[in-house]
């Protein structure tokens, strides 16, 4: 592997731990915990691993050097800072006892299954300090939910003498983690199951868990393009700026982009949603933003859109639930039909409103929404252009005011869409000691005989030192919710808040922003220098915790 200058002086960087995991390391037990929604049902799905308590690390004199081998996988779409994970874990391991050995498994959960895997040694860790990316071991999508599935991973389980598994993963693979701490508790197969809390979309989060790794980097990365653009803007003064950006079921990496960069626009779905708003209101605010700057002599400004934008418009979400519930029942009679007869198929099969919501879409939309699926069954509203979608409509709402003339500017846009950019990006100060953290707090997990929990750390806006390490039983955070038709458990997403510190902080500003040039340039990840500039968290983490 050819490295870079950055590559090779980040290397030597070493991540910060908190006090409770800077030496030996006892286990403070904290109440019993019980779930955020349906009780009685989580109850009754995991009754091995439900009601367990809190567990903070505190440091301790002596430490559990029991020998134990440790398997780990990589789940899900990737984020800044999947590497110091793995590196915290391995060196937790190693710390308790230098015989232990860690097995990464290759592409996602699917290499459990395959049996698919290699040992991770010194030397191959050392290779991946401190970068992005998950190209280390690979990361994959199979859902781990079928008991065949369970049963062949304990299989390669058993013959690497694995003891404790820990995902690396978002709220579905975290959800499976749990499922699988239950089968083999219930089983009694003496592995262990332990979860880590990775999205860049930074909805996993709540009152355990602070904010999810990957999102600090991510939303840097994207703050940087935005502030580039918005520059780009500001001297060109010819073009409207649509940018979408990753966050399919919240909103937090725009409004974290919002907070920094100062946009003229952002949509917040979760407000569409709470508004009960129609596409053509979004299309009438965002042009009378436009129409407000062109009386300026303002032909220009940038608009923040999330991913998952679409599904929060109510019309709209209804639709693509009942879409959902109905491909999964009868995908399999619609897909062989010509595109013609797929349209008169879901007209025909959809309740009256929606099917009005649907027979109203531009058809390249319509078309997106009844085709392909997620591996959840669920519509990929990545590939729906919403900010292309968003600027026709506008363009045509702007161009029926200059007939009646309520419009006298010029509209002329581009369009982006930052995604992948995010996701593998050399993780931030914040993300290397926030996940090498999580590593270890993982491997002690594991030592004191804990399953079924995920590795956390909190109070992630003081110093690392700090920082309080610990874990969190997974079956706290879930609820049931229809999933492909299904009542299933599942962790329950964190939405933007309405009544919350960063929601209201871009209100206060919003009108200011909307009207005014008021752009910031962040510029890029500063990965030495003042601490207030290299080490900061995110505005939203700041916001919520009154930092700011």
């Amino acid at each position: 592997m050819k490295k870079s200058l950055l590559q090779k002086e980040r290397a030597a960087y070493q991540p910060k731990l908190p006090k409770g995991l800077q030496g030996a390391v006892k286990v403070k037990e904290g109440e019993p915990t019980q779930s955020v929604g349906d009780q009685e049902e989580i109850k009754k799905l995991f009754p091995h691993t439900y009601g367990m308590p809190l567990v903070e690390f505190v440091p301790g004199e002596t430490e559990n050097n029991a020998k134990m081998n440790v398997g780990v996988i990589l789940s899900g779409g990737q984020a800044p800072g999947g590497h110091n994970v793995i590196c915290g874990i391995f060196d937790g391991i190693k710390r308790l006892n230098p015989e232990n050995r860690l097995f990464g498994f290759i592409l996602g959960p699917g290499g459990l299954v395959d049996h698919n895997y290699m040992e991770l040694t010194s030397d191959i860790i050392d290779e991946y300090r401190n970068t992005g990316g998950f190209d280390m071991i690979g990361s994959g999508r199979t859902k781990l939910e079928k008991e065949d599935q369970f049963e062949k991973g304990i299989e390669i389980l058993r013959e690497l003498d694995i003891k404790a598994l820990v995902i690396i993963g978002g709220d579905d693979s975290n959800t499976n983690a749990c499922v699988l701490a239950e089968y083999y508790a219930a089983k009694n197969y003496g592995v262990q199951v332990i979860g880590c809390p990775k999205t860049i979309d930074g909805d996993l989060k709540n009152d355990q868990i602070e904010t999810s790794f990957g999102f600090d980097t991510a939303t840097k990365v994207y703050g940087e393009l935005i502030g580039n653009i918005e520059r780009d803007c500001n001297s060109a003064r010819k073009y409207w700026h649509f940018i979408k950006l990753m966050g399919r079921s919240a909103s937090h990496i725009a409004l974290e982009c919002a907070l920094t960069c100062q946009p003229n626009i952002c949509i917040v779905s979760e407000e569409v949603e709470a508004k009960d708003q129609t596409l053509n209101d979004i299309v009438e605010y965002i042009a009378d933003v436009v129409a407000k700057r062109a009386e300026d002599g303002n032909n220009f400004g940038v608009v923040l859109i999330p991913e998952g934008l679409i599904e929060f418009v109510p019309a709209i979400g209804r639709l693509i639930d009942e879409l959902n519930d109905l491909l999964a029942a009868h995908g399999n009679d619609y897909k062989d039909l010509d595109k013609k007869a797929q349209r008169e198929y879901i007209l025909a099969h959809l309740s009256k409103e929606n099917a009005e919501t649907f027979a109203t879409l531009p058809e390249g939309v319509a078309r997106q929404l009844s085709l392909d699926r997620d591996p959840h069954g669920n519509v990929q509203v990545s590939l729906i252009e919403t900010e292309k979608l968003l600027s026709e409509m506008v363009d045509a709402k702007l161009a029926e005011w200059k007939k009646e003339g309520k419009f006298v500017g010029k509209f002329a846009t581009q369009h982006h869409f930052f995604g992948y950019e995010g996701r593998c990006a050399a993780p931030s100060n914040f993300d290397a000691d926030y996940c090498y953290a999580l590593g270890v707090s993982a491997s002690q997990l594991i030592a004191n005989g804990k399953t079924g929990y995920m590795a956390i750390v909190k109070h992630t806006t003081d110093g690392t030192d700090n920082w309080i390490a610990g874990g969190v039983p997974i079956t706290m955070m879930m609820n049931m919710e229809r999933r492909n038709g299904e009542m299933k458990p599942v962790i329950r997403k964190a939405l933007v808040e309405l009544d919350g510190a960063p929601f209201k902080k871009f209100v206060e500003h919003r009108d200011e922003w909307a009207r005014e040039t008021c752009f910031v340039y962040p510029g890029p990840i500063q990965y030495w220098g003042p601490s207030s500039v290299a080490d900061r968290a995110t505005r939203t983490l700041m916001l919520e915790q009154g930092k700011q």
